[in-house]
């Protein structure tokens, strides 16, 4: 036994996953459903999740940072890698040494594509509004205009509120996407993130490339979740002690016991992602974690290798498993009691999580 696995563990159900794709993929109409995989895959693990996503069916991939299309392309050979940063300056011969598509975001990339791609193919990133790391209409007219050597396989935008399916600027970024596919007939487009498969059909265009869907975040906020839990974070129960009423607990005495309680002292911390903004009194309505076969609520301060749950009401002994979030404590529910989001949630995840990936 892995010594992580004395103390806390994240488990990454494969099939949830697979699942959450085949359902965006029934949404897409015809377009072909892709995955955002950046950051280790959201931090579940970036081999074994990109290898159940083959498995479903999936061919094109994106990620952020060029190594990480490297630890990509070791493990699935014959995907189609895009590198969303673009192309770093000096690293064409790293892009085509592990035959990864760069995302290219100015002009200055375009020519350098040109010059040392080797006829590789790349993409072309406008920005429809969301001003992230894009090129501008006017510079993607000059890429056009040049008439350089590119061969150019996706032209792609990224959508700034597609969680907000009423929100106008959605029409707005479809409207100047348009007009950038216009510079570019015939060229493949992608628009549409986890939210946007829930958005009107001419946003899917030809590849999606759903990312916090996937892995178990709810595209369509404040409407229940249709995709499935994909992982579940616990960690051990260390100790539970009684506390008398009038006593305080944790850092700060912010905690008071109401009540003569019990607490139990859970194995996982700030440092292992459990948001400070979880303790009571900080947290937006209060943070709960599954032990004992119910709820029960995190009292005091989270501090960085522990967190106190008032385990009162619940049957609840040392050894113990507590969730923090996954398949009893929604992740985005989780994420709202923090005061944050579920991408920031699942990337957050420290390394002393032993991982089990189940099927």
């Amino acid at each position: 036994m892995n010594s992580n696995d004395l103390s806390a563990r994240v488990t990454i159900n494969l099939s949830a996953l697979k699942a959450n794709w085949l359902a965006l993929k029934a949404r897409a109409g015809g377009a072909e459903v892709g995955a955002a995989i950046k950051a280790d895959a959201y931090g579940l693990g970036l081999a074994a999740c990109a290898k159940a996503l083959w498995v479903a069916g999936c061919r094109s991939y994106f990620v952020a940072r060029p190594r990480e299309g490297a630890e990509l392309r070791a493990v699935l050979p014959d995907a189609t890698i895009y590198v969303l940063d673009g192309l770093y300056d000096g690293a064409a011969g790293y892009y085509l040494q592990h035959r990864l598509v760069p995302s290219l975001i100015s002009l200055p990339e375009a020519q350098a594509w040109a010059r040392e791609g080797q006829g590789a193919p790349c993409a072309l990133h406008v920005d429809s509004g969301i001003n992230r790391v894009s090129m501008r209409m006017a510079e993607l007219e000059q890429v056009v205009a040049a008439k350089l050597s590119l061969n150019v396989i996706l032209l792609m935008s990224h959508l700034a509120s597609s969680e907000e399916p009423q929100n106008p600027f959605n029409a707005l970024q479809r409207q100047r996407f348009a007009k950038a596919q216009a510079l570019l007939p015939g060229v493949r487009a992608s628009l549409a993130n986890s939210s946007g498969h829930y958005l009107t059909s001419d946003f899917f265009c030809d590849l999606t490339r759903p990312g916090i869907a996937l892995y178990g975040g709810n595209p369509t906020p404040g409407q229940p979740n249709p995709m499935q839990a994909v992982a579940t974070a616990e960690a051990r129960v260390l100790q539970v002690r009684d506390v008398p009423k009038g006593e305080v607990v944790g850092y700060n005495t912010t905690w008071t016991a109401a009540r003569d309680s019990r607490v139990a002292l859970v194995g996982a911390g700030y440092r292992d992602g459990i948001p400070r903004r979880m303790s009571s009194g900080l947290s937006p309505g209060g943070a709960h974690v599954f032990v004992g076969g119910q709820r029960c609520p995190i009292v005091g301060r989270v501090s960085m290798d522990m967190t106190a749950v008032d385990v009162t009401d619940a049957k609840v002994q040392r050894g113990d498993w507590a969730e923090f979030f996954g398949t009893h404590i929604p992740l985005d529910e989780a994420a709202a009691s923090a005061g944050t989001i579920s991408w920031e949630l699942l990337t957050h995840l420290g390394s002393r999580y032993a991982r089990h990936y189940i099927e």
